[in-house]
């Protein structure tokens, strides 16, 4: 419109061209000044870390080399990825290089920091420099740098510095460049050697959770039964435990082994079977030649190496103080564990082991736990440094701290220990992990440069595959041997104390709750108790003990392990287990059942059975059989009598009690097995026997009853001997009457000889006649007495004569 009136000639007049320029200056000044002030708006939000500085994920994969010297060249490589939903154009990646570091306590505010900050973040270098014309959301694009340790513009007398990575860009809502992304990581740089290196000790944890359940195969071997066939998983080439020995085996550190993994794996080498439902399958051959395989590299990563042997299956020490002390005997299990420990890692690896150390969880402690860690044998308490404080210093002092009474607290140092307890999956995680470790590590020694000191790292118990090989990678960072130097933890435990350093345990109340929530229950403890006690009470009937006792024994100290914190299902399961195995074999030993008796008369012997189905023979068992009633029935003349039984293998014994009874009626008996020392030893049996006592009346009926039967014998007798002699008298009168027919028939043929035997018979009666004198008819018959009969004829007597029986 001014145009157009100035065209037309109709412009306005100088006071009122006047009085709008002033108003135009007034009212455009604020306008302009706060357009003006815009690009710089960002500044001002960065430093509260605004989302804007998080639109682009800058990922540093890679840094090499970790720890740079004087002619190196650092090398940084890692992706960019939008966040945002709008397209980036016109972006510059930089890097980022800060003024030295002074303490431990500003790298962590650095770690922590997300966004940018221009308060706190240095100016971006001018080169190297990537140019990135466009960024799509959502897409990552690889970015590599690498500067000249000399363009870098570090101290020649070295430290730890920040080296961040930034993207600068703009988005088509913001035409302007602002900072879109950054990552930090740390550049430690230490070009000649301190005058005093920091003793580091690194601590390599070969532990694993419980595989091994209570039970055995019934072979000569007894092979061990696993519960499941995990381990083997752990220790295939790439597995985790495979992993830590390969990258073990060429690093300074000193090995923390777990005796129960050692006898597991050597279990499985030597021929194993695994639980598959109700009963157990053999282990495969490919698994037992893994751990063949993985114990021969052990072997040899550790020989001439310093190696720490914990208590068998590595006892939990807080929960054993805090809850199982309340029962009875816990403490027993932890000094057979210790007691175990060097002899199986001897056996197995052929080295000699240190076992005065005791590592509680995350090394947390109070006097408690203290005074259960030394009731076992141990000198040396592996504690952490967020445990023991040293609140009053403004260094890291050494980690050996003498507590009273001949115990040494080994304080780890808490930040270097966890430094890689997170996901290490993701290079970058890795990457900066590694970075920050070793920062710290440096710092630490440039805390108190004129001093050497001894630091120990305790990482977590059961590393992972990617946090081993960050721990490994964090430890090869330190080969140089700048600013520190390897110490074995046996030597680290001895070295000169710091005087200013803290000795006190803290109190119970300082533990952890976290720690404390995920220990053991007293149940699990008193189900450790109930157990134990069951075995010593079978142990002593057993003739070869050593067959049962040490698999449960290492069962019930696996019961213990830190590794069930977390699982507590898991680890209820594993004790039902072990309740069930020893039940199994104690059952295996009893009493048969018997059916109700019946006694008849004052006297007899009851049987009572046992049976044994192990395959070992048991011995020092008392059976005692027992009368409910002893004024009715008596065993062996009182209420209750033992006898001792011996059984053997597979077989069953049967034991007689002799028995008497005074009464008539129904008498409960009970049968119980016994130790040697009086211990009941599995359930007990009851049986009734009835008396059924015989009275005089009984015993006269009875006897009467048989002699009726014997005379009824004997009549039966005499009348079958009378029936065979009448048959013999007729078979004998008819043999008779035969002979004669026959005579007469041979008389009729031949008369002249019939008629001289007539005649003879005529002259022999005759003269009979004649010698008999007056004594008339009878005087010849044999049965009268006062005749002598003389002779008798051999010839047979002839038909109708009598003959003498």
């Amino acid at each position: 419109m001014a145009e157009a009136a100035a065209f037309q000639g109709t412009g306005p007049s100088p006071a009122r061209r006047w009085l709008r320029r002033t108003l135009t200056v007034a009212v455009g000044a604020p306008l302009l000044a706060g357009l003006l002030q815009v690009p710089s708006a960002p500044p001002a939000q960065a430093a509260e870390e605004t989302p804007v500085s998080r639109t682009v994920d800058v990922a540093i994969d890679t840094l090499t080399p970790s720890a740079p010297v004087e002619g190196d060249t650092v090398t940084v490589t890692g992706t960019l990825t939008n966040r945002g939903k709008r397209v980036i154009t016109d972006a510059t990646v930089n890097l980022r290089v800060g003024p030295r570091m002074d303490s431990r306590s500003e790298i962590d505010q650095v770690a922590r920091r997300k966004g940018f900050r221009s308060d706190s973040d240095p100016q971006p270098m001018d080169a190297p420099e990537i140019k990135v014309p466009r960024l799509a959301a959502g897409v990552p694009q690889d970015f590599r740098i690498s500067v000249p340790v000399s363009e870098l513009d570090l101290d020649d007398e070295g430290g730890v510095y920040q080296l961040g990575v930034s993207i600068t860009g703009q988005t088509s809502d913001a035409r302007w460049d602002r900072v879109l992304g950054i990552e930090r990581t740390f550049l430690p740089y230490q070009p000649e050697p301190t005058a005093k290196r920091t003793q580091l000790t690194y601590l390599w944890p070969l532990i694993s959770s419980a595989h091994v359940s209570a039970d055995t195969a019934s072979d000569d071997q007894q092979s061990p039964v696993f519960q499941d066939d995990d381990l083997a998983e752990e220790l295939r080439p790439g597995g985790r435990l495979d992993e830590m020995v390969t990258l073990g085996k060429d690093l300074p550190v000193t090995w923390v082994i777990d005796p129960d993994l050692l006898a597991s794996v050597d279990a499985m080498a030597n021929g194993y079977r695994v639980k598959d439902g109700t009963g157990h399958t053999p282990g495969t051959e490919a698994n037992r030649k893994l751990a063949e395989r993985w114990l021969g590299m052990l072997e040899n990563a550790v020989q001439g190496r310093k190696v720490v042997a914990l208590p068998f299956a590595d006892p939990d020490l807080a929960s054993l103080a805090h809850r199982g002390k309340a029962v009875p005997g816990s403490l027993q299990h932890l000094q057979s564990a210790t007691a175990l420990a060097g002899s199986t890692v001897e056996t197995i690896l052929h080295v000699q082991p240190s076992t005065d150390f005791a590592w509680p969880v995350e090394g947390a402690v109070d006097p408690s736990i203290m005074a259960v860690a030394t009731s076992a044998g141990a000198r040396k308490v592996i504690a952490r440094s967020d445990s023991i404080q040293d609140d009053d210093l403004s260094y890291t002092p050494t980690a050996a701290r003498p507590i009273g009474g001949g115990t040494t607290a080994v304080v780890s140092d808490a930040e270097l220990s966890t430094a890689f307890q997170g996901d290490m999956v993701r290079a970058e995680t890795s990457t900066l992990a590694v970075q920050e470790f070793l920062a710290q590590t440096l710092a630490i020694t440039l805390e108190q440069p004129q001093d050497r000191r001894s630091v120990v790292v305790a990482p977590q118990r059961q590393p992972s595959v990617s946090q081993a090989q960050a721990m490994a990678a964090a430890v090869r960072g330190l080969g140089a041997k700048r600013w520190t130097e390897p110490l074995d933890l046996v030597a680290a435990a001895a070295a000169k104390p710091d005087p200013d350093a803290s000795t006190t345990v803290p109190r119970a109340s300082r533990y952890p709750k976290k720690l404390r929530d995920n220990e053991l229950p007293v149940d699990a403890f008193r189900d450790m108790k109930t157990t134990g006690d069951a075995l010593d009470d079978f142990k002593v009937i057993l003739s070869k003990a050593d067959r049962v006792v040490p698999p449960l024994l290492t069962a019930i100290n696996r019961e213990m392990s830190t590794s069930w914190r977390g699982r507590t299902t898991e680890a209820a399961i594993y004790r039902v287990d072990v309740q069930d195995v020893l039940q199994r074999l104690t059952k295996s030993v009893m009493l048969v059942d018997k059916s109700d008796l019946t006694l008849s008369g004052r006297s007899a012997t009851i049987p009572v059975t046992v049976q044994n189905k192990l395959l070992q023979d048991v011995k020092g068992l008392v059976l005692r059989l027992t009368s409910s009633n002893g004024t009715r029935l008596k065993v062996d003349g009182e209420t209750s009598a033992d006898l001792p039984i011996t059984v053997r293998a597979g077989h069953s014994q049967s034991v007689k009690f002799p028995a008497s009874a005074n009464a008539n009626g129904q008498v409960s008996m009970t049968a119980q097995l016994y130790t040697v020392d009086g211990t009941p030893y599995g359930s007990s049996m009851t049986f009734s026997v009835k008396v059924s006592e015989m009275t005089p009346t009984v015993m006269l009926v009875i006897a009467g009853g048989v002699l009726l039967l014997v005379l009824a014998g004997v009549r039966m007798y005499s009348q079958r001997k009378r029936l065979a002699a009448r048959a013999a008298e007729a078979e004998t009168e008819a043999e008779a009457e035969a002979e004669a027919e026959a005579d007469a028939q041979a008389g009729t043929e031949d008369g002249t000889e019939a008629e001289a035997h007539a005649r003879a018979v005529d002259e022999a009666g005759t003269a009979g006649d004649t010698a008999g004198g007056d004594t008339g008819d009878g005087a010849g018959h044999p049965s009268d007495p006062d005749t002598d009969t003389g002779t008798e004829s051999g010839d047979p007597s002839g038909p109708g004569e009598k003959v003498d029986r």
